[in-house]
């Protein structure tokens, strides 16, 4: 059930793209527990006919991985050099490409080997930073990282016996028994492990072989029986019928209800999102460096001649493309960033919200109000398609993060819920066709242009829903639109750098020179991720 923390505005991290990076690392942190953190070997199998094989080292798949299998965090300071690390824990890993046919373009298939066990899964990674595994020890099954997992290895006769009785020992929201390679495979979904001592107990017994705990991943977690209030636009406005209330109220209606959480809480959980965006638009304003990007310190320029008043007069606009083209520059320097909803998208929303309520005097729960709003109809977006550029072109991604600018946008201006909803679809119909092609296959441009046309376009889109513009069509409605679009776009114009600018022969050109420079690196031993004669062995045999 989708949560505006854990699925729209986050998670807090590292990396060019939360599709890659974030989904990877938290795919990897299952991937560690599974093992009980000890790795000796690991194969990485991606599908010829998905995005990976394209991009899974230059947009941050492998960094992502490195670091979950270290147990590290989305934001931790050492991701950039987590090849170098895990090298140095002596794990040895292998990556190559297969032909598997995976429906899903963002499909990880894992080999884990220690010096007692083996195991295997598949991981998919959906967007913004959500995953799902879906598959372990050739037994399909749901892990999406929202409650903790206590996995039991049963003998047969002994499973219904340890089922029963696990259910004593805690509130279990979810117990599902799977056969696997002649045992019975209970999963076991709560809001906290089942207690060691009872499973030693058990294993002493003979009726559990083995057992491993798989940790909560996401911010906002899962519970028996989860309910909302809503999940559509078209629902929300039915049930918001004849009261007068707001677009970002109804948000925290939706968050709270959804997380168990108070009013509170979710809105200070957003003031904390808007300080953590501040400090890093601060932090690209400083001035940013990282060798393996195409672009250099921009916004420094900018903002020189925005505050000389030499640019054209665009009023809060200039200090909006600022804001984002300094959010940019940090996310390209490993800097640390919000996805919202992704990270290829993290500029657009904050950018726009905070340049134009710093323009108007604005606090910072007001801007964490119009977040909220933006939450909001990013959970349209996700209940209803995707933001993975991968599935869904740069309109899942910048068009997703116009809409939910737009809205933000008006609920900044005090504007009703008709006019919020209305700014979303217009900014929306406005980004349909927009497609995926990252040049140099870095996450940076023409990205940048596109998260300020999103951030641009929503404003007009806002000032227009203010003047009560007709949308004529429905953000529900707009929204499935897109993805029927979605499932006509070439697979080259869905992040895979096969097409569009990516496959022009100056990118190409910057390409081998990012990748020259970088292996020239690597032979002196600089740790960038690319291993050399280092224990870990990285190939792809694509």
């Amino acid at each position: 059930m989708v949560s505006i923390f854990n699925d729209v505005i986050g998670p807090v991290m590292r990396g060019p793209s939360s599709s890659h990076c974030a989904a990877a690392l938290r795919i990897g942190r299952l991937a560690r527990d599974l093992m009980d953190g000890q790795l000796n070997e690991v194969l990485v199998e991606f599908d010829r006919s998905g995005s990976l094989p394209t991009t899974h080292e230059s947009q941050g798949s492998d960094m992502g991985l490195f670091g979950g299998l270290l147990g590290w965090d989305a934001d931790d300071e050492r991701l950039p050099d987590s090849a170098k690390f895990l090298a140095d824990a002596g794990v040895h890993v292998r990556i190559e490409t297969v032909d598997v046919g995976d429906p899903h373009p963002n499909t990880y298939r894992l080999t884990l080997r220690s010096s007692q066990v083996t195991h295997s899964l598949i991981a998919i990674s959906t967007g913004g930073g959500m995953m799902e595994v879906i598959e372990l020890d050739d037994i399909p099954i749901s892990i999406c990282g929202g409650y903790h997992e206590t996995l039991l290895w049963t003998t047969p006769d002994a499973a219904a016996r340890v089922a029963a009785d696990v259910t004593h020992q805690l509130p279990v929201d979810e117990l599902v028994q799977l056969p696997c390679r002649g045992q019975m495979l209970i999963q076991i979904k709560s809001s906290q492990f089942v207690p060691q001592a009872w499973i030693d107990e058990q294993m002493q017994r003979g009726d559990i072989v083995s057992a491993r705990k798989l940790g909560r991943v996401l911010p906002v977690p899962s519970r028996r029986d989860m309910s909302v209030p809503f999940t559509s636009c078209a629902e929300m406005l039915q049930y918001a019928a004849g009261v007068q209330t707001s677009l970002w109220r109804l948000a925290v209606e939706y968050e709270s209800t959804r997380g168990g959480l108070s009013d509170a809480e979710v809105v200070q959980m957003m003031v904390r999102v808007v300080r953590i965006l501040r400090k890093s638009i601060a932090s690209g304003l400083a001035g940013t460096t990282y060798d393996d990007r195409v672009l250099g310190f921009q916004s420094g320029r900018f903002r020189e001649l925005m505050q000389s008043e030499r640019l054209l007069d665009a009023g809060a606009l200039n200090r909006i493309i600022l804001y984002v083209t300094a959010l940019m520059e940090v996310k390209s320097s490993m800097g640390v960033i919000v996805a919202a909803p992704t990270a290829g998208a993290c500029a657009a929303l904050p950018g726009a919200v905070i340049g134009m309520a710093e323009a108007l005097g604005r606090t910072e729960e007001e801007m964490a109000q119009a977040m909220l709003a933006a939450g909001m109809i990013g959970v349209f977006i996700a209940q209803r398609w995707t933001f993975a550029a991968e599935v869904g072109g740069c309109q899942a991604e910048g068009g997703s993060a116009a809409s939910m600018a737009a809205a933000a946008l008006v609920t900044l201006a005090g504007g009703s819920l008709q006019q919020s909803v209305a700014a979303a679809s217009l900014a929306f119909q406005s980004m349909l066709g927009l497609i995926c092609d990252p040049i140099a296959n870095r996450v940076e441009a023409p990205c940048l242009g596109k998260n300020v046309m999103a951030a641009a376009n929503a404003l007009s889109c806002a000032n227009m829903a203010l003047a009560d513009f007709d949308p004529l069509i429905p953000l529900d409605e707009v929204i499935d639109a897109a993805k029927h679009v979605a499932e006509r776009m070439p697979r080259e114009h869905r992040c895979t750098s096969l097409g569009g600018l990516a496959i022009t022969p100056t990118s190409l050109a910057i390409e081998q020179s990012l990748a020259q420079r970088k292996s020239a690196a690597c032979g002196q031993g600089c740790g960038c991720g690319v291993t050399g004669q280092r224990p870990i062995a990285i190939q792809n045999t694509g």
